[in-house]
């Protein structure tokens, strides 16, 4: 399963991350909470936790976040090393997020290589901003 979802992406490692996030690439955390107040956060991250990632970022979802606004935004999945984010990728070029990818070794390999992280609080995503879920 694993292997079948890499075959779908362009998977980057940190330096590439780091090169599209300056040109306009969103960076996705889906970590659990505990996970993050562990290992700490990305610098510049929307958290989303991966049970609420394909919902908050479909374009077509009434309760999508306001970033999620069209099919072509790069979204760059990380979780802590790798794996879970390659699977989250995939789910999302199913749903048509084609320019979606993931981070190679995930949130260790870019605080290995000395990329912008911080000290975590594991706060529950913020999810203010995105329209209300209907029918709930």
């Amino acid at each position: 399963m694993l292997a079948a979802a890499r075959e779908k992406l362009d998977r980057v490692d940190p330096a590439q991350a780091a090169d599209l996030l300056r040109a306009g690439a969103r960076l996705v955390d889906i970590r659990p909470g505990w996970q993050r107040v562990r290992e700490g956060d990305f610098a510049d991250a929307v958290v989303i936790e991966r049970n609420h990632l394909e919902w908050r970022l479909d374009p077509t979802s009434a309760a999508r976040i306001a970033e999620a606004d069209s099919h072509d935004v790069q979204w760059i999945v990380a979780c802590s090393e790798g794996y879970t984010s390659s699977l989250a990728a995939a789910a999302l070029q199913d749903l048509g997020l084609h320019r979606a990818t993931d981070l190679v070794g995930g949130f260790r390999a870019w605080q290995a290589a000395g990329l912008p992280v911080r000290e975590s609080d594991g706060a529950p995503p913020d999810y203010a901003a995105a329209p209300p879920v209907r029918g709930k």
